[in-house]
């Protein structure tokens, strides 16, 4: 392989990784197998004729799509050799109808949204307050008449952190400022058992170097919204680490609540593993 190939091979993988890991975790629900999909995906750029790709962020997104789909699939179809093969002769009630469509997996299932919004409720100590909004958010996603403006919010939502992943990812700072409101502010949860609090950090400059610190390169940042607001999952290799809850004015980050605890953590750790 000729060394300019090699480089352009290595600034896709540095520009591209961060949002194919996201983009299959949202299709897989599962980070260990978002991050090896990726992988695949990758190996597969380096054995093809690179200089006959136009564009490779768009072939490794049509790839990661089609391995996560293949991987749906697979899945599946072992659920239904099981499903055939066992000797239940009753038939269930339809309460509910089978996954139709892979698409339908990019985002968690309500059951997951709802365990994840539980946790944070118990994060702020104006928790009647945070329950009441939860409640709001709830209702105005499954309102019809809101259907609309709440998709705008949500194509907005996800733009800004697409931003956010791709500079944390590459330890950009600039790109960083960029999404952070000027009067940001951001804190921690460390649980009860935490020797001391951080306390809360203000400004732009200061909350992202900090975010850079913890959440830069090494770490894997990956969406999940939370009843309808944006939030991000972060992990260390595959174990999750962190929380990320965004606030938002317009279209920056107003603040940044990071749930480091570990109770919290184990919890939406196991609602996850229980989804994937």
């Amino acid at each position: 392989m000729h060394r300019d190939q090699d480089a352009k091979i290595s600034r896709a993988y540095s520009d591209h990784r961060a949002y194919l890991v996201d983009l299959a975790f949202r299709m897989l629900g599962d980070i260990g197998a978002a991050q090896d999909i990726v992988q695949d995906a990758f190996s597969r750029l380096i054995r093809a004729e690179f200089g006959e790709i136009e564009d490779e962020r768009g072939w490794l997104i049509v790839v990661t799509s089609r391995l996560c789909l293949d991987q749906i699939r697979s899945a599946r179809s072992r659920r239904e050799r099981t499903h055939d093969s066992s000797e239940i002769e009753f038939v269930a009630p339809a309460a509910q109808p089978a996954l139709a469509d892979p698409a339908d997996r990019v985002t968690f299932d309500d059951g997951v949204r709802l365990a994840l919004l539980v946790v944070l409720q118990r994060l702020s100590p104006a928790e009647r307050v945070v329950r009441q909004l939860a409640v709001r958010a709830r209702q105005k996603i499954s309102a019809s008449q809101d259907g609309a403006r709440f998709d705008v919010a949500a194509a907005e939502h996800r733009l800004v952190t697409e931003k956010f992943i791709t500079a944390c990812a590459s330890g950009d700072l600039s790109g960083l400022l960029e999404v952070l409101a000027p009067d940001v502010w951001g804190d921690i949860d460390l649980g009860p058992g935490a020797t001391r609090s951080p306390g809360v950090v203000v400004g732009a400059e200061r909350v992202a170097k900090n975010l850079l610190h913890f959440w830069g390169k090494g770490a894997t940042l990956v969406s999940q919204p939370v009843g309808g607001q944006p939030a991000l999952l972060g992990f260390h290799g595959r174990d999750l680490a962190g929380v990320l809850v965004f606030t938002m004015t317009g279209e920056l980050i107003q603040a940044v609540h990071v749930v480091g605890d570990p109770s919290k953590l184990s919890f939406v750790g196991s609602q996850l593993s229980a989804a994937g």
